[in-house]
């Protein structure tokens, strides 16, 4: 049986994910839709074309984890993709921030997306592939929303050294990089009594573009897929400071 996981399928992007891979997936028989609300995954199943199962978690319990890696080792299913879209974020200062909220992030973002990884990585064959949800936060340090970019980062270096790792394997891994979406994440992030502005919100996008650009850019086979002008130039702005770096740092090792 041939599946594609998607976690933080209740919605935004990964709602919207499972809504375009579900008109565009061939050679797979089910889609795996994983999120806390049972209720709204049932609702977005009977909704897509495709047979789908809902599994409804908590991907930062450790237990609930272990279940569902018991489930893949029944299954033993072969994953054509993985994404994972789980995440959350608060904006705020870091010293008036809870631990609670930061304790949340770290453990969303990047505990259970690494180990979501990890556990369905020896279900993967020649022609997988992974997309992880990063952010255009990962290329650079934001005050007030300190936590959410680190964690970001660590999502886009992770899945920038997978790519190497599984290259050899057939196994495609796309960092998906986006600017601020127009997603229910924006009002638990900001709260709704902090509307976005500035840049943010000249460069908000829509679920539907930043995921038909990661599909795309997915079978194309790219490391990172960044949606938006703005977030583009941003992206080859950093790439080009660090390319300066390393040359600096390797001639001054010489």
């Amino acid at each position: 049986m041939k599946i594609a996981i998607i976690t933080g399928a209740s919605s935004g992007l990964g709602r919207e994910f499972a809504r375009q891979l579900d008109r565009k997936l061939g050679h797979t028989d089910e889609i795996w839709l994983l999120a806390r609300r049972k209720d709204a995954l049932e609702e977005l199943s009977g909704t897509l074309r495709c047979k789908t199962r809902i599994i409804p978690i908590d991907l930062t319990d450790e237990k609930a984890l272990r279940q569902f890696e018991e489930v893949l080792t029944i299954s033993n299913p072969i994953i054509t993709v993985l994404v994972n879209c789980a995440g959350v974020g608060s904006h705020d200062v870091f010293s008036r921030q809870s631990r609670e909220n930061i304790d949340a992030m770290i453990k969303l973002n990047i505990s259970a997306l690494t180990s979501m990884t990890r556990i369905c990585l020896p279900y993967m064959r020649k022609g997988s592939k992974i997309l992880q949800f990063s952010s255009g936060a990962a290329f650079v340090p934001q005050a007030a929303f300190a936590v959410y970019a680190a964690s970001k980062a660590y999502v886009y270096s992770l899945s920038r050294a997978l790519e190497q790792e599984l290259k050899g394997r057939g196994i495609t891994v796309t960092a998906v990089c986006p600017g601020p979406v127009n997603t229910p994440f924006l009002g638990h992030a900001y709260g709704t009594d902090s509307p976005l502005h500035g840049l943010k919100k000249l460069t908000l996008m829509e679920t539907g573009c930043v995921v038909s650009k990661a599909i795309q850019d997915c079978q194309r086979g790219k490391t990172v897929s960044v949606c938006g002008l703005p977030m583009k130039l941003l992206y080859l702005t950093t790439q080009s400071v660090q390319n300066i770096y390393q040359k600096v740092f390797h001639a001054a090792e010489k």
